[in-house]
């Protein structure tokens, strides 16, 4: 038995380790900014790690055109992309710290 705990120990040891890795990469995640464009750099959107929008920057030749339609679908694509290289990068950076393990709960 006491071999047992001492390996319990060791085990508890790591969760703790890897528990504070991955507060601390979630932490340098959210404190990011990507970036999502669209329409050639028409729109350009960025987001933090925590997926809000933190910037929009809309060329003015875009607004001068008067199509609404079109600078909705640039925006909501510029969008998507900056969120969609956020999530890929925080899984990535996850499973660095994770091994690969899929930790429910954890994205």
């Amino acid at each position: 038995m006491k071999g047992f705990s001492g390996g319990m120990a060791q085990l508890m040891k790591q969760a703790n380790q890897m528990q504070t890795k991955m507060k601390k990469v979630q932490d340098e995640l959210a404190k990011a900014e990507y970036e999502g464009t669209s329409g050639g750099g028409a729109v350009t959107v960025k987001v933090n790690g925590e997926y809000k929008m933190t910037a929009l920057t809309i060329k003015e030749d875009v607004i001068k055109s008067g199509d609404v339609e079109m600078v909705q679908d640039l925006v909501l694509t510029a969008t998507n992309e900056a969120v969609k290289i956020a999530r890929e990068t925080s899984q990535k950076e996850m499973e660095k710290v994770t091994g690969g393990m899929n930790i429910p709960g954890l994205f």
